[in-house]
């Protein structure tokens, strides 16, 4: 059993394809096919099974290729090590964070990473949270920003800051004539949401249960307000508030990102106590750069998104 066997099994069982397989691992497929088949012969189980259209991982598989990337993430720590005085923050940053987050907070955290790690090249991903955590299992990134709960094995999550939820309302709603708004008063108007399966989608209504109420009884009957799912993104929400479709709930950092004249777009905060998500970053356990995470986690915690000064903004009061 060689690191070179485990790398070529870890990388079939990402791939399911020899030829992509190969090709990531710069060889040609009869070496990989050799070398696979050669490790399932010193096991004495397969690890794959194989058909003429496609190849699947079985489930003592499954346990062995895990175990391997594990062996493979170690391998990179004992090479850091024996390397006295090397620079983690030489080689690239691989991070991720999920859609919500990304757009928001990148344009913040990649100043504040060049500062702090000036020759550390930075590649990013958005994408939503399951692919996000099954590429930092696989190793494809090193670390992402995902918003709490989360949880996985051998990962560690460390907590970056509480953002608020806000309420974003099309200029001259009646709504925007409150300093601060309930749930309650939400649940009353046409709401925007992004549709199911989006992880902040479930959050709003979460820390918002009037809104749940709207929600089932939108889909129930086609009384009272017209409920909104097919927003596929905050911007696209953002717009379609501006537009004058509706309101919604947004994090701070997303209401914000673009500045309206307040007859276009009016942001109003929650009545105590006040809707939030938890930002935090997720890394593996065995991820063998821990300053490349400390510079990281340092930065984005610095950035902070929201800004304050916009959530005190004094709302229009009522006539």
């Amino acid at each position: 059993m060689t690191l070179t066997e485990l790398r070529y099994v870890v990388t079939l069982a990402r791939e399911r394809h020899f030829g992509r397989a190969a090709e990531r691992c710069h060889v040609s497929q009869p070496t990989l096919s050799v070398a696979v088949k050669k490790l399932e012969d010193e096991l004495g189980i397969p690890l794959f099974e194989r058909s003429k259209n496609s190849i699947r991982v079985t489930e003592t598989g499954k346990r062995i290729i895990e175990q391997s990337q594990r062996v493979l993430d170690q391998v990179g720590l004992i090479r850091d090590m024996a390397q006295d005085g090397k620079n983690q923050l030489n080689a690239p940053l691989k991070v991720g964070a999920i859609y919500t987050i990304g757009p928001y907070l990148f344009p913040h955290l990649l100043p504040e990473l060049r500062r702090g790690a000036p020759d550390m090249p930075l590649y990013i991903e958005e994408n939503y949270t399951a692919t996000l955590r099954q590429k930092l299992r696989q190793s494809e990134l090193d670390a992402i920003i995902i918003a709490l709960p989360f949880e996985e094995p051998e990962v560690v999550t460390l907590p970056l800051y509480d953002e608020p939820f806000v309420v974003l309302l099309p200029g001259g709603h009646p709504l925007a004539r409150h300093e601060s708004l309930t749930a309650e008063q939400l649940a009353k108007e046409q709401l925007l949401l992004l549709g199911p399966g989006h992880c902040f989608r479930d959050q709003v209504l979460e820390s918002c249960p009037p809104l749940v109420e709207a929600v089932s009884r939108s889909s129930a009957t086609e009384k009272g307000p017209s409920l909104v799912t097919e927003g596929s993104s905050l911007e696209t929400i953002r717009h379609m508030v501006a537009s004058g479709l509706g309101i919604t709930v947004l994090p701070m950092s997303a209401a914000t990102a673009m500045q309206y004249d307040e007859d276009i777009l009016a942001v109003r905060p929650f009545v105590a106590p006040v809707p939030y998500r938890t930002v935090a970053l997720a890394w593996r356990v065995t991820f063998p750069r821990p300053k490349a995470i400390d510079v990281l986690s340092l930065a984005a915690s610095q950035c902070r998104v929201m800004d304050k000064a916009k959530l005190e903004k004094p709302a229009a009061t009522a006539s």
